[in-house]
């Protein structure tokens, strides 16, 4: 059972990195507290991971025929470069960062199954398309509902709150349905662990790096990419949502990165192009791009110097 630790790992970093995704925004608004968003996000990724979790675990357990020891090796080192990003304080693509360490391990271990990539490359490339085009639609609808019935200050300061409140925990909630799969489910692939043990093991894990060390990441995504205020706030996390959740009930796992992202980028287009920091996007992009490289790299040479420490490869 040792080799959960890189699940676990995978995890944390998957937590510390995608808190910022669900309530980085409200808490650069300053509609919430960082201790009020890390507490609901822990609490509805848990209730996400366990109600639609497996939804997307044989999308990753099935890419490649996978030990114990492999699943190990292609957790740990996509937890290796999740963690190397949140230290730059740079929102990364989880998904991306296991499925380039499961591909990795399946040029050894076994022949991955390259036909399941198209799908979830197809998926990768429009999540922040898709997270754009709901904020860009949403933002002028919501905004003239909101302008005319909420014609005093306070009222609309409370139905903020309130929305973002909510807009959050739904983003909490589609982030453990979705991501889970992401830190265990090549453990369901292997067969250490069921569907069910891997989305307790999973969503704990990533509470754990919500309540520990996800605030870095979220002053790159509420504030560097674009200003914004309550409502800009609540448009960006809502669209993210509902994009990462369409996708879960494909059984795809996807960025909520790029997701939010997407739909921040989408508010700023909005309200004008040059709100949008493009030196910001470029870094998000370069590390989006870099991800399932690094982490494929890695996992590939953790398994070739283990098969040649081990003899097992003879």
């Amino acid at each position: 059972m040792w080799t959960l630790i890189g699940g676990v790992f995978l995890g944390w970093g998957l937590g510390t990195n995608d808190a910022a995704n669900i309530f980085g925004t409200g808490v650069a608004a300053r509609v919430l507290t960082y201790r009020t968003a890390t507490i609901l996000i822990s609490i509805f990724v848990v209730i996400g991971a366990f109600f639609e979790g497996y939804k997307s675990m044989g999308t990753v357990g099935d890419m490649s025929t996978m030990s114990h020891m492999a699943a190990f090796m292609a957790a740990f080192a996509a937890g290796l470069c999740v963690a190397t990003f949140s230290y730059l304080s740079l929102p990364v693509a989880t998904s991306q960062a296991i499925m380039g360490a499961v591909l990795g391990i399946g040029l050894i271990s076994g022949i991955p199954d390259i036909t399941r990539m198209y799908k979830v490359v197809f998926c990768w490339v429009f999540t922040p398309i898709g997270a754009m085009a709901i904020s860009r639609v949403l933002y002028p609808i919501l905004g003239n509902i909101f302008q005319k019935i909420l014609a005093d200050l306070q009222m609309r300061n409370i139905f903020i709150r309130w929305a973002l409140l909510f807009a959050g925990c739904y983003g909490a909630y589609s982030l453990g349905a979705n991501n889970v799969a992401n830190v265990t489910g090549v453990y369901v692939g292997s067969g250490l662990l069921t569907p069910l043990q891997a989305a307790l093991v999973g969503s704990l894990s990533i509470a754990s790096g919500v309540l520990t060390y996800s605030k870095k990441v979220m002053d790159t995504v509420g504030k560097k990419i674009v200003e914004l205020d309550g409502f800009s706030a609540f448009v960006s996390t809502f669209s993210a949502a509902i994009t990462v959740h369409l996708f879960t009930q494909a059984g795809v796992p996807v960025s909520t990165s790029q997701a939010i992202v997407g739909g921040v980028t989408g508010v700023g287009l909005v309200k004008g192009a040059r709100t949008v920091s493009k030196r910001t996007l470029i870094e998000i992009a370069v590390g989006w791009v870099s991800t399932p490289l690094s982490s494929g790299v890695i996992a590939y040479f953790m398994m070739r110097f283990y098969l040649a420490f081990s003899g097992a490869g003879s």
